[in-house]
């Protein structure tokens, strides 16, 4: 296997020294991108998508920036605690649009998934049922 050239890190610090938060209830840093695991699970269904070749990642991409900016211009949270929402809104948004989804159904799976984590044990899974 060749060898991958690699830049020195001789004096470089490669360890943060800042204090992190207590708490952190949503990214404000690319080191921790997923707080919350719906927000990974989020991200991976929309890279699946895109894999599958259900759309193309640079229309998603377009759309997506289009998405925050216009969360922007209506004064969203600069801390970026609004990311993952903005992502999940701006998808449904896309997945509709492109005849992939619809709202009706969409609101059913929300609500369904809305009964199915109230109906859980804290501390188990949530699993919707497909029945």
């Amino acid at each position: 296997m060749p060898a991958t050239p690699s830049p020195s890190t001789s004096g470089s610090l490669t360890l943060s020294l800042r204090p992190e938060p207590a708490q952190r209830a949503e990214p404000t840093a690319p080191d921790q991108p997923f707080v919350e695991p719906w927000h990974a699970e989020l991200f991976a269904t929309t890279h699946a998508l895109a894999r599958a070749g259900v759309f193309e990642w640079t229309d998603w991409s377009a759309a997506f920036t289009a998405a925050l900016a216009a969360d922007d211009r209506a004064g969203a949270p600069k801390d970026g605690s609004a990311y993952y929402e903005t992502w999940l809104s701006a998808l449904e948004r896309f997945l509709v649009q492109r005849d992939l989804a619809d709202t009706t159904g969409l609101a059913e799976l929300r609500q369904a998934w809305t009964d199915a984590y109230l109906s859980t044990p804290h501390g188990q899974p949530v699993e919707l049922d497909r029945s």
